[in-house]
């Protein structure tokens, strides 16, 4: 996404960006505080309607890739080509670990030992599903794997079995 882009989709007339934004990494920056709520509360709402922590993996897993699919990855992507600036590494932190924390509660329910560290593990077979959507695999089917196979991986057993 490009600079023009941004100011373009959040409104503002580019010279109106610059005005509020000293350069791209503070209005990416900006960008992510302000999507993080949504992607977020999304999560969480796909989670809480889940019984089990099982199912509450499966809905962690569902739910960001729904948001793939309705393109709110997008800013995740711009953000990779933005140079490594500290207030983009904050933000960008900060946003990893509020999508991790409804994860690490989940897995601590289960008894995981590490769930920090099984959470990291986890977000990459999300990552990895994002990836195969984005070049044109089928959603439904994408999900489906990486589901089962986020469930399987901390559980040893296929979700619903």
């Amino acid at each position: 996404m490009t600079f023009a882009a941004i100011a373009k989709a959040t409104g503002l007339a580019r010279n109106s960006v610059y005005k509020y934004f000293p350069g791209r990494p503070e209005l990416f920056a900006a960008v992510v505080e302000d999507a993080m709520p949504r992607w977020t509360d999304a999560i969480r709402a796909g989670m809480s309607a889940a019984g089990t922590p099982e199912e509450k993996i499966a809905a962690y897993v569902a739910s960001q890739l729904d948001l793939v699919r309705g393109g709110e990855h997008r800013i995740a992507q711009a953000l990779a080509g933005v140079r490594d600036t500290a207030v983009v590494r904050d933000s960008a932190t900060r946003a990893h670990r509020e999508l991790l924390t409804p994860l690490i509660g989940a897995l601590t329910e289960l008894g995981e030992e590490d769930p920090r560290r099984t959470s990291l593990l986890l977000q990459g077979i999300v990552n990895a599903a994002t990836t195969a959507i984005e070049n044109g695999d089928d959603p439904d089917a994408v999900t489906e794997l990486a589901v089962r196979m986020a469930v399987t991986a901390v559980t040893g057993t296929p979700p619903g079995r």
